[in-house]
């Protein structure tokens, strides 16, 4: 496990485990804000790939060839999959962080 160095500029009155159990709090908010923006978009590409019988990263490869054409409909697949893909990984990092 990687260790990372936190600096605060925080009076003394405030104690290192007030500042650990606010920022520890604040980590498990962002973590499941990530969680929920991830399966909102996997929702969607859910239903795309239902809609085209296709994974989403089968659709990735396609349509970054250029083979599928300009339709929008692809445009809006392929945005959700990169706020999937975005938000999965950040999901991932804040939800193993510990203070």
């Amino acid at each position: 496990m990687d260790e990372i160095a936190l600096k605060t500029d925080i009076s003394a009155a405030v104690s290192q485990d007030e500042v650990r159990k606010v920022l520890d709090g604040a980590l498990r908010h962002e973590a499941d804000l990530a969680g929920a923006r991830h399966a909102h978009f996997e929702r969607i590409c859910q239903a795309f790939e239902q809609h085209y019988r296709m994974s989403s990263d089968e659709f990735m490869e396609v349509f970054e060839s250029g083979a599928l054409g300009d339709d929008a409909e692809y445009f809006d697949w392929y945005a959700a999959k990169r706020g999937l893909d975005l938000w999965e990984r950040r999901f991932h990092i804040l939800s193993r962080v510990r203070v």
